[in-house]
């Protein structure tokens, strides 16, 4: 597969200018807010995402990237606010065959191999065996799996059931993918073919939801949104945050607009 180089990302950019469609909304949030007893996890979150771009939720620890991913996905309540779904309230149970979710934690079967994981994902959307087989195929090239196939789960390494959930998220071929972390522990060149093909699938009009704190992998976003203590504190495609902020990079333009640039 080619794979467009994420290091300068301006060819993902140039495809992204052209394909990006700003009449279809695919998420959109008003006023989200999430509170575990006196602590509020998500503020009064307003979003609206579209139809082909990668977004990006960017912020450390604790600034509450999985909490919408988690809502979003109809895996918690909302305390106030609302979103929507291809114009579905959520959780809307006749859209889910449409999602793909990644979570932080790796939600894969241990006691199986990695073949029968994708099987059973795969199974649990009705996808027919000859597709089945087909995306296994490309899945297992994608996350570099290819030779562990028949190896149980519990005998892979950290890095490579994070990938492996990765894969289980994607084989069902969903319209709208939410990712939490989906780069940790992989090694550079991996990460390369990854955001590679999360660029192939914004051509193709799917739109992929990442979170991640890795600020140097953010520059490969349509879009993000700088993520603080719950609070959106900024929005826009990684190019106008620099620019307007005055800063080298999103880093630099995070601190700055939390107020902590050093001089």
């Amino acid at each position: 597969m080619k794979v467009t180089c994420p290091s300068c990302g301006l060819v993902g950019k140039v495809m992204f200018d052209r394909l990006f469609d700003a009449s279809a909304k695919v998420v959109e949030i008003h006023d989200l807010t999430k509170a575990f007893g006196k602590f509020t996890a998500v503020d009064s979150l307003n979003l609206t995402i579209f139809k082909g771009e990668i977004y990006g939720l960017l912020g450390p620890n604790g600034s509450g990237k999985t909490t919408i991913i988690k809502m979003l996905c109809g895996l918690l309540r909302p305390t106030a606010g609302s979103a929507k779904i291809f114009g579905h309230p959520i959780p809307y149970k006749s859209i889910m065959n449409q999602i793909g979710y990644m979570p932080q934690d790796t939600a894969i079967y241990l006691d199986n191999t990695v073949h029968e994981n994708l099987l059973f994902f795969g199974g649990i959307y009705g996808m027919p065996k000859n597709q089945l087989e087909k995306k296994e195929r490309e899945m297992l090239a994608f996350v570099n799996l290819k030779d562990w196939r028949d190896s149980l789960v519990s005998t892979l390494s950290g890095g490579m059931k994070h990938r492996l959930s990765l894969a289980c998220s994607l084989i069902h071929e969903p319209t709208l993918v939410f990712l939490d972390e989906p780069t940790v522990g992989v090694d550079p060149e991996l990460r390369a073919t990854f955001w590679g093909y999360f660029e192939s699938l914004a051509q193709k009009g799917i739109t992929v939801i990442i979170t991640t704190h890795y600020m140097d992998e953010a520059d490969h976003c349509t879009r993000v949104g700088l993520l603080r203590q719950g609070h959106l504190i900024a929005d826009g495609r990684p190019g106008e945050l620099k620019e307007k902020t005055r800063t080298r990079s999103l880093e630099e333009a995070f601190l700055f607009l939390t107020g902590r640039k050093q001089s």
